[in-house]
């Protein structure tokens, strides 16, 4: 009965994280919180009490000034708050950061060969036992994590294209942009001469429905080069042989997801974590390029470019392959991420 109660509380995420210590406590249960996200991302965030006045918000002459509190970021790769109760809001993640040290272990939904700085400093920061067991999507079908409708056509189109041929082009379920940031992406995409597929997700552009806001005979002029959908099947549009390059918001499924196939990135990060997740694909782990201060026709159609058909590109795709082969034996028994899974168990049981 025990172990029951045990296995029951111990996955607390971090969705829930601002009352769970209370409520473990209150029940005399030891609690374990799983944080989906990666751990260089929640280091910056856990930073930001601490921070935030010498940094926030911040002034362009400081952007390119890096931040010795959290290296390698520098001000522009700081996690953004976008509230007008930005006050309270420092005050709730100090308190996710005590919070956290009370806690009795993390889960991280990441691997160690990814991010073994980060998992020290969040060792050395929690004094707790840390569980990188993911990447998580790796365990379960694909189409159980989706929440809209898939368009499968995306998958028939694709397997008419020649292979690494194609951009995939998705900003996930919550990013919004403008009706000119969008024309420019959809100039950039149609100049750029290379096969995409874009995600356009009712709602992605500001009071638009769907594909009204792109510019007058657009389709006619892309034809067979693009394919447009409303969803596609994520996981399985990156597996594919046709796809060659993954431009996105830099979310952390989606970012994982691209490592896991080994497709390098264009980083176009929104808010929040993004920020931190795009600054480690371009600048850490060299496996994409990041668009800054917006896009234009001309960055969009060269960054493309640099991705899919130059040396940088290849050299990129070299990089994500290598971390592609870890990703699939730390998977593996013996591998890094099973060890700490069996770890993770047996310290459950333990209790």
């Amino acid at each position: 009965m025990r172990r029951v109660r045990m296995c029951a509380y111990a996955i607390c995420t971090d969705v829930i994280w601002h009352f769970s210590q209370s409520v473990a406590h209150g029940f005399g249960l030891p609690r374990i919180v799983l944080r989906n996200s990666s751990i260089s991302s929640f280091l910056a965030f856990a930073a930001l009490p601490v921070i935030h006045e010498k940094y926030l918000p911040q002034q362009d002459s400081q952007l390119e000034s890096l931040v010795p509190e959290v290296p390698p970021l520098q001000v522009k790769d700081l996690p953004t708050i976008t509230t007008n109760d930005s006050d309270d809001l420092y005050k709730l993640i100090a308190n996710m950061v005590t919070q956290t040290k009370a806690s009795s272990g993390l889960i991280w939904n990441t691997f160690s060969e990814l991010e073994e700085s980060a998992l020290s400093q969040s060792r050395e920061l929690f004094a707790i036992p840390n569980f990188p067991i993911g990447p998580f999507h790796k365990s379960f079908p694909a189409s159980s994590s989706s929440l809209l409708i898939q368009d499968r056509n995306s998958i028939s189109w694709l397997d008419t294209q020649k292979p690494k041929s194609v951009l995939y082009v998705s900003f996930g379920s919550i990013a919004e942009m403008d009706e000119k940031e969008f024309n420019e992406m959809a100039w950039g995409l149609a100049n750029s001469m290379q096969p995409f597929l874009w995600v356009v997700r009712p709602g992605l552009v500001r009071c638009s429905e769907w594909l009204e806001a792109l510019p007058s005979g657009y389709m006619e002029k892309i034809g067979d080069m693009g394919c447009i959908v409303k969803w596609a099947p994520q996981q399985e549009v990156l597996a594919h042989f046709a796809v060659g390059g993954f431009w996105t918001h830099n979310g952390w499924n989606s970012t994982l997801e691209s490592i896991c196939e080994g497709v390098p990135m264009i980083c176009s990060p929104c808010f929040g974590d993004q920020l931190v997740n795009a600054k480690y694909v371009s600048d850490v782990w060299g496996i994409g390029l990041r668009f800054e201060k917006g896009v234009d026709r001309e960055k969009v159609e060269r960054g493309i470019r640099r991705v899919m058909v130059e040396r940088e590109g290849e050299e990129m795709r070299e990089r994500i392959l290598s971390l592609k082969e870890k990703v699939d034996v730390c998977l593996k028994e013996g591998g890094s991420s099973y060890q700490h899974l069996e770890e993770l168990s047996s310290y459950i049981l333990s209790f």
